[in-house]
């Protein structure tokens, strides 16, 4: 009964998972969810870590997913790569609205910087369900990618996701 009530309540099992993780409180049955949801999103992780992290692999895309398609605001996310392309860290780089957030080229760079990467891959959720770029996201993914270049730091890619799908601005010409 607990099983279906949540699956009634948030649609599908990713979405219980991630609304585990993000409740507060003493509910044991949420508490073990979460430990759930965070032993999914490092068995993700290890997939991805130790060989180079390709731009809309599955993988890549299945980690990403699990951490933030069924977030109910926006998160931006940035994955850390060596001159390998070897994943160095991930890390949520700013926290939004239901409706947009903050990307900072600046301190994404500056952290890219400091952790001596050489390439990164930008990612950010939409929790409208539509995974379309907007306007917005084109002109910030052209923004760092210039700024990048400058500093000898490759945008790979800005990877959109959704509950119901992800977009690559790399595969749509935007990167």
């Amino acid at each position: 009964m607990l099983a279906s009530d949540l699956l009634r309540r948030y649609g599908s099992l990713s979405a219980v998972l991630v609304a585990s993780a993000e409740a507060k409180g003493d509910d044991p049955q949420m508490a073990f969810l979460a430990l759930v949801q965070a032993a999914l999103a490092e068995a993700l992780r290890s997939k991805i870590e130790g060989r180079p992290v390709i731009s809309g692999s599955d993988d890549l895309i299945h980690y990403l997913k699990a951490q933030m398609a069924h977030l109910d605001t926006e998160q931006i996310r940035v994955l850390f790569l060596d001159v390998r392309n070897h994943l160095i860290c991930d890390e949520i780089m700013a926290r939004g609205s239901v409706a947009e957030a903050p990307i900072y080229p600046r301190e994404i760079l500056k952290r890219a910087i400091v952790l001596n990467a050489s390439a990164i891959i930008l990612t950010h959720n939409h929790p409208s369900g539509d995974a379309t770029p907007s306007r917005d996201d084109i002109l910030a993914t052209k923004r760092l990618k210039k700024s990048g270049d400058e500093l000898g730091i490759t945008l790979h890619d800005h990877v959109i996701l959704s509950s119901s799908g992800w977009s690559s601005l790399k595969e749509l010409g935007y990167v």
